[in-house]
């Protein structure tokens, strides 16, 4: 775990803990980077495990399980890895998959079937994540990020 501080003149001092893993894109490969996160966020755990956390974790795996999924499905290229990162911060936890395929960039199937046994992946992603995004890797990935803020076991709003 890489641990980063960033001040600013007159500003509080914020950290950033990261996590990065690199995993084969297969789904034993996608399985096995979202249990290391899963055990990497559990560790970053700063006080006994509240309801809001629960819930936060759960978004959490889900998030990172659908993109490290579809990298493996849909950003294969024999030979090369995908790699898992995560950064968490105390108001936002940011999640980026990047794999080699820049050349399929995510869509979400708005008309996914909903019997089929998959196409709602992204659908997904984008009602559980604050925000999220696709930009380019170069020389020719491309990295899938989802942003969720941290929520105040208190309140359930958004920690401050």
């Amino acid at each position: 775990m890489n641990q980063e501080t960033v001040t600013a003149t007159g500003e509080p001092t914020v950290v950033a803990r990261h996590f990065r893993t690199l995993f084969p894109t297969t789904a034993h490969g996608a399985h096995t980077a979202r249990h290391a996160a899963e055990r990497w966020l559990a560790a970053q755990q700063e006080r006994p495990k509240a309801a809001a956390d629960d819930d936060s974790t759960a978004t959490a795996s889900l998030l990172i399980a659908e993109l490290t999924a579809n990298a493996a499905r849909h950003g294969r290229v024999r030979g090369r890895n995908a790699r898992l990162a995560l950064t968490l911060t105390p108001v936002v936890l940011r999640i980026e998959v990047t794999d080699a395929r820049g050349d399929r960039r995510p869509v979400p199937a708005l008309g996914a079937d909903m019997d089929g046994e998959s196409g709602r992946g992204l659908l997904l992603v984008t009602s559980l994540a604050d925000v999220w995004g696709c930009e380019p890797y170069p020389p020719s990935g491309k990295t899938v990020w989802a942003e969720c803020a941290r929520r105040t076991p208190a309140s359930g709003g958004v920690q401050t």
